[in-house]
């Protein structure tokens, strides 16, 4: 048998489970089991695998055919054109955080990544953490009140030469923190998807293997964006800014929520729903009320 049979045969496999990117998954499956790259599997498509390799692979196809995500099984994700450490106790990067991160680059006020504290809040894997150390050179908290995705956030940072930068802290959400408003810069990816959906309408690759206590946000995904819109009042400097991924059926209610005067008096100014690239509400970005 050649890897090409191998990696057809693999494919096949998972069409016939229903699997949607089968061939894709297959690919990757037997490159990590050969420990190569795409281009050294086209190489090698002709050469001919050990029996231990066919073996292993079997072994990962079979996880997959029960639709465990293929980063899971790999223990890994591609983000930001780079390789972060995955496991089930965080949630799988997505393309919709890619693009928070862009928002937050592109349009948050220079001085705001001076001024105060940056926390990246429900850190999860430490992925916003990470790539907003690495691009802005500056100090970022990264928060999450698991202390197993502690651990992950932990490879994250190490494996990319940002441990120097990024604190981590265990809490839920800013309840470690003083009320003394303290931050210049949230940026946020919270659990936002309501219970409802999290129960009965996602792919089985996510209610079944990703953590609910990442994605589920309540009765309608708002639950715990109102726990932040709450503490944001007391943490978050006068002229700061929050950007938080959302839902995409969100936008109205979200923008609504931090438009509301607090018993603080001081509430945002500036609140705005940026759209994603496919045209749905994806992120909040507001800017605290000066004094």
């Amino acid at each position: 048998m050649r890897l090409a049979d191998l990696l057809h045969s693999g494919s096949e496999q998972l069409k016939k489970a229903g699997i949607e990117e089968h061939e894709v998954d297959a690919r990757l499956l037997l490159e990590h089991v050969l420990g190569m790259t795409r281009t050294q599997l086209l190489l090698r498509a002709e050469s001919s695998p050990a029996a231990v390799e066919v073996t292993h692979y079997t072994r990962l196809l079979n996880r997959r055919i029960k639709r465990e995500p293929v980063a899971y099984i790999i223990g890994e994700q591609e983000f930001w054109s780079l390789p972060f450490t995955v496991t089930a106790d965080v949630l799988i990067p997505r393309p919709e955080t890619e693009f928070l991160l862009e928002q937050v680059l592109r349009y948050a006020q220079k001085s705001n990544f001076r001024s105060g504290k940056i926390v990246d809040l429900c850190c999860g894997s430490g992925i916003i953490a990470t790539i907003l150390a690495q691009e802005t050179h500056q100090k970022i908290y990264a928060v999450d009140i698991s202390a197993k995705a502690l651990r992950v956030v932990r490879q994250n940072i190490v494996r990319h030469g940002q441990a120097h930068r990024i604190l981590m802290v265990q809490s839920d959400m800013f309840d470690a923190f003083a009320a003394n408003n303290q931050f210049s810069l949230v940026v946020s990816n919270p659990p936002y998807v309501s219970h409802a959906d999290v129960t009965n309408n996602l792919e089985p690759e996510v209610s079944c293997y990703e953590p609910h206590l990442a994605l589920d946000g309540g009765v309608r995904g708002l639950e715990l964006i109102k726990i932040i819109r709450a503490q944001l009042d007391d943490v978050l400097m006068p002229g700061g800014e929050v950007f938080m991924e959302i839902g995409a059926d969100q936008g109205m209610e979200v923008a609504a929520l931090f438009e509301q005067n607090t018993k603080s008096g001081f509430g945002f100014e500036t609140v705005s729903i940026q759209k994603d690239y496919a045209g749905r509400d994806r992120v909040l970005h507001a800017i605290k009320k000066e004094r």
